[in-house]
């Protein structure tokens, strides 16, 4: 079907084929034509698809191909008559050869005939020999003229100088060729004229016209009355090329009635062309035509020759000798590479064609008919596209790495008798494409690394292969980004880029993570890249880095313990345990118990496993009631390490027996509590007795002075602020998009927020900002007599804690409120001035962002009716709640 396709396609573009006409002999760089234009195809593509102009077998190039403009120009002069000799018609054929895809187109070229050859005679000087018996009207021939041109440039007519004996008749023979004849007009007296001296000019039809002359001596001679006559008058002979020189062609025969010398005949060649004149000889006597060059019917199929018999006299007659050569098989077909792609990327699918052969055989008929073939293990393939034209396509799937060029022979042959062949070697390389990726030759590593290991040492070495060649071949490898006990695993690996050696970044602690997986990446340079990945075991291996740990009995600074043992406790009875760990694992936490110390060595026994401590023998009364052992815990690493730790007994069966519990219960830290104790005792009570003494004093100050504004700011102590409140220094900024009620201290005569809170029932912007404004004197009306008792307490107002709203939350200082909200101002009465002390929200009106709440000073109208407030409260109940104040105070 891919045959078919490519002949299908072929026809198509062979089916318009171009024909030119132009003279010879234009000079270099003569426009023929525009064969872009003439077979509609696009100029910018005759570049990209290598367009050239090929000739068959080792002829001359004698036209190429402007692939910028496509014009068709003469690239060698162009001789018609060298190339065709005297052929009527001269037709070059040429071929367009486009790729990609495959597109041929035949040209051919008319090259026409100029007058560029002057007529000529074979011979410098034509003699004759007439008799001068010779009657009147007798004609004698004289050598044709002879003139490369064809057609109406060559030889026309005939010219004779003017005489008195002579005149001149011109005939044409069965080949329109022209010859001219001597006639004669007035009879030849030999006493009177021994030689008659003429010239005869042959004048061509060209353009201007050309002639050519030749000088005629008749000599005259006593009587010749008749010519030579051939026997035929064409004489036909066949003639196999490669014959050797000698061989007898044709033999022509004439004969002359006249007897004697008159009747002798000689034989020349008349019209002949220089290249016959070069492979024929004629011998003189006998007529024979024999080779004397190399015949070559690749050269010339045919040959025509004049022949010329002439007696003793001068009498002659002509004959036509036609050659026709014969063909053999003697040329081995030619196999030209008319497009290779090479190198051929390996990646290219079965089917793309990757090159152009042309087989030529110059031989005739039967024997051009050539079969081409490649062998059978490369996965290439010859597909026909055309006569004489074969595509190069891939058979199967190429692989560089398996095979990387391929010399692929291409062989042809004939079907001549017997058949010649030919072959071509040809080398395609396969270009490398990245498609393998790094392969490790490992499919996973593990790696066993003792713990305690120093930084920069080796753990193990990955290895990846890339059968690609070059850059793509060229494996890098890297860890892949993950996290080793949530650390990046940069943190514990480094990997060699080039060599896969990958090294410890720190030291391990098989303690803290016995083992750990990474990938390994190894990618290759390609484009674009591949890459593959292997997992990477790390196992630390532990040392006997750990010394035991003893749990029971514990080994707390100024602590023991003390274990009773009864007196009737038998042999054998466990009495305690020491219990420790290692943190090795392994041989290396293998534990081993030992007493290496006792009060008495033969009492008490220790199991070397477990740390059971059991006794040996039945307690007698000489034994001590205090009995200490050493034990010794050992674990089995090299080297091994110890701990020791002391456990005491207590033989006895009653406490109150052991005098030595008093020493043993006295506790230092018990002693210094209890001076703590009483020392925090006589600080509250002197602070409940200096509280009491300021209640009193205060009271007494504001019976006397009960005017409401003070000097100085409102200070309000910590044990009065709402434990729900938040405290904010400085002014500000309110944060939050809420409304606030700002209660206002007397204390000086500006107001600043101490205490906020918010509650959602209209929005304000946020970041709204209020200024700090001077209070109206009526803000005030109704503060003194609720505040009178506190406007004089630390100097400032102070507010105790039933007057703080519940829902409050307190902030340090005076500034931002951190909730953009509005705020309803309360005023304490401390003060002429108000401070905003406390604030809760209410969600009435939204204020627009970073609004200022300037300071006011209060109004004296808002003042009126505090005092009555004040002195109407009940100081018992004001004095309870303030003990109550100070309990908690001191209690915290």
């Amino acid at each position: 079907m891919l045959c078919l396709c490519f002949f299908i396609r072929f026809v198509r573009c062979i089916s318009a084929e171009v024909k030119y006409s132009f003279p010879e002999e234009m000079k270099r760089g003569y426009v023929i034509g525009n064969m872009a234009k003439d077979l509609g195809i696009d100029v910018k593509g005759l570049s990209d698809r290598n367009a050239r102009i090929d000739t068959e077998g080792d002829r001359k190039r004698y036209c190429e191909l402007n692939l910028k403009t496509g014009e068709l120009t003469v690239a060698e002069r162009i001789d018609r008559e060298e190339l065709c000799g005297d052929e009527v018609s001269c037709i070059l054929k040429f071929e367009l050869m486009l790729e990609q895809p495959l597109e041929l187109h035949r040209v051919s070229f008319q090259v026409d005939d100029i007058n560029d050859n002057t007529p000529f005679f074979s011979k410098q000087m034509i003699a004759f020999e007439i008799s001068e018996s010779a009657i009147k009207g007798a004609r004698y021939r004289v050598n044709e003229a002879h003139d490369a041109d064809i057609g109406q440039n060559t030889v026309q007519h005939y010219v004779l100088e003017k005489n008195n004996h002579f005149s001149l008749s011109v005939i044409s023979n069965t080949y329109g060729r022209k010859y001219a004849e001597l006639v004669l007009e007035k009879e030849l007296d030999r006493e009177q004229e021994k030689e008659v001296k003429l010239i005869l000019t042959a004048i061509d039809g060209g353009t201007p016209p050309r002639s050519g002359s030749v000088a005629i001596q008749v000599t005259v001679l006593d009587a010749n009355d008749n010519a030579p006559v051939f026997s035929q008058s064409v004489y036909k002979a066949s003639l196999p090329e490669n014959s050797l020189q000698g061989a007898v062609v044709v033999s022509v025969s004439a004969t002359d009635a006249d007897e004697g010398q008159n009747g002798k005949v000689t034989y020349e060649f008349g019209r002949i062309s220089v290249k016959a004149r070069r492979l024929f000889s004629l011998d003189q006597d006998n007529g024979q035509i024999t080779v004397s060059g190399q015949i070559d019917f690749e050269e010339a199929s045919v040959y025509e020759i004049a022949v010329e018999g002439k007696d003793a006299f001068g009498l002659s007659s002509e004959t036509s000798v036609v050659i026709k050569i014969v063909d053999v098989n003697d040329n081995t077909p030619d196999i030209l590479l008319k497009s290779l792609r090479t190198p051929v990327p390996e990646n290219l699918p079965p089917g793309t064609e990757v090159g152009i052969i042309n087989v030529q055989d110059r031989d005739n008929e039967n024997k051009q008919n050539v079969h081409c073939s490649i062998q059978q293990n490369v996965p290439f393939k010859l597909v026909p596209s055309m006569k004489n034209y074969y595509s190069l396509v891939i058979a199967s799937e190429l692989d560089r790495e398996q095979v990387s060029d391929y010399n692929i022979t291409i062989t042809a042959a004939d079907e001549g008798s017997p058949p010649l062949s030919s072959s071509k070697t040809i080398n395609l390389s396969i270009a490398d494409v990245n498609d393998n990726p790094p392969v490790f030759q490992e499919q996973f590593y593990n790696s066993h690394v003792k713990e305690n290991n120093k930084p920069g040492s080796t753990v193990c070495t990955v290895a990846a292969t890339d059968p690609d060649w070059r850059q793509n071949g060229t494996v890098v490898y890297s860890l892949f980004p993950s996290d080793v006990n949530g650390a990046p695993v940069t943190s514990f690996l480094s990997i060699n880029g080039d060599t896969g050696v990958i090294h410890a970044v720190r030291s391990y602690d098989y303690e803290q993570f016995k083992s750990f997986k990474v990938l390994v990446l190894a990618r290759d340079n390609g484009s674009p890249p591949l890459s593959s990945n292997v997992t990477v075991s790390v196992f630390i291996m532990d040392e006997n880095d750990n010394s035991p740990q003893i749990l029971y009995p514990s080994l707390e600074e100024n602590s023991f313990m003390t274990e009773m043992v009864p007196k009737a406790a038998q042999a054998g009875s466990l009495v305690s345990k020491v219990i420790a760990v290692d943190a090795d694992s392994g041989q290396n936490a293998w534990l081993t118990y030992h007493i290496a110390k006792a009060t008495d060595s033969g009492l008490f026994s220790i199991s070397a496993h477990s740390g059971e401590i059991r006794i040996q023998r039945d307690i007698s009364e000489s034994d001590s009631m205090r009995q200490n052992l050493v034990v010794s815990v050992k674990d089995n690493g090299q080297p091994s390490f110890s701990a020791t730790c002391v456990v005491c007994l207590l033989i006895s069966d009653n406490l109150a027996e052991i005098p030595e519990l008093k020493d043993m219960s006295y506790d230092e830290s018990n002693s210094k509590l209890t001076f703590y104790l009483v020392i925090a005792l006589v600080t509250v009570s002197t602070l409940f007795l200096t509280f009491i003494i300021i209640i009193l004093a205060v009271r007494f100050c504001h019976r006397r002075k009960p005017q409401l504004m003070l000097d100085g700011a409102v200070t309000i102590p910590g044990a009065y602020l709402p434990p729900n409140y938040a405290e904010v220094e400085g002014t500000g900024t309110l944060h939050s998009n809420f409304n606030y009620d700002a209660y206002l201290t007397t204390g000086s005569r500006t107001s600043d927020f101490k205490f906020i809170t918010s509650y959602n029932e209209s929005m304000l912007p946020a970041d709204l900002t209020q200024e700090k404004v001077q209070t109206s004197l009526n803000d005030l009306e109704g503060l003194d007599a609720s505040m009178m008792p506190f406007d004089h307490l630390f100097g400032a107002a102070a507010i105790p804690n039933a007057y703080i709203p519940s829902n409050y939350t307190e902030v340090e200082g005076t500034g931002t409120l951190h909730s953009t909200y509005n705020y309803d101002t309360y005023l304490t009465t401390g003060s002429c001035t108000s401070d905003f002390k406390y604030a809760r929200s209410c969600n009435e009106v939204t204020l627009p962002a970073d609004l200022n709440m300037k300071r006011v000073p209060p109004a004296l109208n808002e003042l009126e009716g505090l005092g009555e407030v004040t002195t109407e409260s009940d100081p018992v109940r004001l004095f309870s709640h303030s003990l109550v104040q100070l309990f908690y105070i001191l209690c915290s």
